[in-house]
């Protein structure tokens, strides 16, 4: 594979979110996003030309393997928006192939359906909520595509974005994990689980993000 790919950072850290949360991962994070949503923790790898070094895929499967040597077996493709980038369909098989669990976390807007052949990677896909001013933008068809180990996260701001969460669960009856998260310190997650309560979501998690409460919230490379 001779594609060239934008990465903007590479490390190993525990998974922040999701069904592996807790666990060791490497993330491989590319530039470039879709969206702009109001509370993005990562504005900074958005634009295509924001800070990153030209790697190959060999670059990426190097690192890769080197994380496997250190005992790691999930790598976590992030952003931005990894399934923008040209080439990260031989990518993700590439990985699948060296024996790694491959998890892209994906913002809602990108069709899923070319990505779920032979060597399907797992899915961590946001809906987005009135409050990250982006859920025009959602494919509401990739849901009913997410499966048992796939992770349907619903990052919430307001108790709108939590009615709306709601009614997205109630009508598409999700098969794979559902997560509510709290935009750090604009929501109570005490009023979170008070919302789950009155509606009666026994089959949803709240998820607060691990790796906020143990490295500050702005530091990149964790």
């Amino acid at each position: 594979m001779s594609r060239t790919f934008r990465l903007a950072e590479s490390f190993i850290s525990i998974n922040g979110e999701g069904q592996h949360a807790g666990e060791l991962a490497l993330f491989i994070r590319f530039t470039g996003c879709d969206l702009r949503c109001a509370w993005c923790d990562t504005m900074w790898a958005n634009e295509p030309d924001a800070p990153h070094k030209k790697v190959t895929a060999d670059d990426l499967l190097g690192i890769a393997e080197d994380a496997m040597a250190q005992g790691v077996g999930n790598v976590t493709l992030t952003g931005g928006e990894p399934l923008l980038q040209e080439g990260i369909s031989e990518l993700i098989t590439a990985l699948v192939k060296l024996g790694l669990r491959v998890e892209i976390e994906t913002n809602g807007s990108v069709a899923l359906a070319p990505f779920t052949g032979e060597h399907r990677p797992v899915f961590t896909m946001d809906y987005k909520l009135p409050s990250s001013g982006m859920e025009k933008k959602m494919l509401i068809e990739n849901i009913p595509l997410l499966k048992t180990d796939d992770t349907l996260k619903f990052v919430c701001g307001s108790a709108e974005d939590l009615q709306r969460a709601y009614e997205v669960i109630t009508e598409t009856k999700p098969q794979c994990g559902i997560y509510l998260s709290p935009v750090f310190g604009c929501i109570e997650p005490a009023d979170m689980v008070e919302f789950m309560k009155e509606k009666k979501l026994g089959n949803v998690r709240l998820q607060l993000q691990l790796h906020k409460f143990i490295w500050d919230p702005q530091k990149k490379g964790v």
